[in-house]
């Protein structure tokens, strides 16, 4: 395995989706729906959304984050 060929490819990823601020950002709000409210299912679906926008962008960012809503049944 070539470490100087992976660590181009993760430096080339990090620079599409905005940097290391923007990754430091996807960090912090994966960070936030994890240790928030709501079942494993809602997290889950509310990471992938989030993952969708790169660098916490929008709406979505971790200081305005809105938890996802609790489900009764379960």
């Amino acid at each position: 395995m070539d470490i100087g060929k992976l660590t181009d490819e993760a430096k080339k990823l990090i620079d599409e989706r905005g940097g290391m601020d923007a990754l430091k950002d996807d960090a912090l709000e994966l960070k936030d729906i994890a240790t928030g409210e709501g079942s494993l299912t809602d997290k889950a679906k509310a990471a992938a959304e989030a993952l969708q926008d790169p660098g916490a962008e929008g709406d979505d960012t971790p200081a305005e984050k809105k938890t996802p809503p609790a489900n009764p049944a379960g």
